[in-house]
């Protein structure tokens, strides 16, 4: 990882108060009739997102803690490294692209769930009766315990090369596999995953910065990301119509797990479990699951997927 990453993250870390809260009043100006907004290490670089509350004015760290109750109980397997500064930071990233910056101050919360309640349902070591509840035990993990290959496809040695000795397995908030996302996500960040895909379990700052990738990032250039489904920025087309695609939490779902999980029905228990951990982190927020919208929009149980699964060389998981 290079030095000068390390330095921009220590000095946004350093920047976040005690609290979690930003001490930092925006900067206002106009361009071409607009108002834009720099908010400082948090939402940086003149934009109408910036101009809204940002993250850590809705979402603090006490907030957090609650959400990820279990994450440093002594059978957790990722004890000590999660934190609430990693994430805040994280997010500084796409703040000024959106990210829990998009709409009001209640549009924002329901955002920061949405996302929690994809990382929280994929890194859970809960259970039926698991103490504090099976919803509780998110963060639990930041990397696959016990991986049975690689995960490196051959069909991208062109673009995105394996490199020697190096295993793709998922790592990271939401969890990434293969080495062309491992590729992909370190051009993003200007990391070199693909060489060191180990950096995503050993940082929780760059582990949430991935997985924020995915979120704000389309899985293929003609399809809409999670963060534009969710946001309302995405009009679905006759095609989605018909396949029953429709904007709200369960595309969400659908961009990122595809056919995996979207339309096999309502009794899906990755699906309900992926929309239980919604649900419960807008409880826990304060804003209250009845917020969330019509179980149709939750759901992506009769959905057709985005992206159709096909042998590995076409598949993101």
């Amino acid at each position: 990882m290079s030095p000068t990453w390390i330095f921009v993250v220590s000095i946004a870390a350093m920047l976040v108060v005690g609290n979690g809260q930003s001490s930092v009043k925006p900067l206002v100006k106009t361009v071409k009739g607009k108002k834009v907004c720099d908010k400082g290490w948090e939402c940086k670089g003149w934009s109408t997102y910036c101009c809204n509350d940002t993250i850590s004015d809705y979402f603090q760290t006490y907030q957090f803690e609650n959400l990820f109750a279990k994450r440093n109980s002594p059978v957790a397997h990722a004890v000590g490294f999660w934190d609430y500064r990693s994430f805040i930071t994280a997010a500084a990233l796409y703040q000024p692209l959106g990210f829990g910056t998009t709409g009001g101050k209640t549009s924002g919360q329901k955002e920061v769930a949405a996302f929690l309640g994809h990382v929280g349902s994929k890194t859970s070591c809960g259970y039926g009766v698991a103490t504090g509840g099976p919803l509780a035990w998110g963060l639990c993990y930041n990397k696959e315990l016990s991986p049975d290959k690689f995960y490196c496809d051959d069909y991208y040695k062109l673009t995105y090369p394996c490199s020697p000795g190096a295993a793709y397995y998922g790592r990271g908030a939401i969890p990434l596999y293969w080495n062309y996302n491992y590729g992909k996500a370190g051009e993003a960040l200007k990391v070199d995953l693909l060489n060191h895909p180990e950096y995503i379990e050993q940082n929780a700052t760059l582990a949430f910065q991935a997985a924020m990738w995915q979120w704000m990032s389309p899985p293929e250039k003609h399809l809409p990301s999670p963060h534009d489904v969710f946001v309302g920025n995405w009009k679905p087309t006759k095609n989605d119509t018909l396949s029953k695609r429709v904007p709200g939490f369960g595309a969400t779902i659908n961009l990122l797990y595809g056919d995996q999980t979207c339309g096999q029905g309502s009794d899906n228990e990755a699906m309900n479990n992926i929309i239980s951990h919604y649900l419960y982190y807008l409880d826990l927020m304060g804003i209250g699951r009845e917020e969330a919208g019509p179980n149709e929009v939750l759901s992506c149980a009769e959905q057709k997927a985005f992206k159709p699964s096909g042998p590995p060389s076409s598949s993101s998981n």
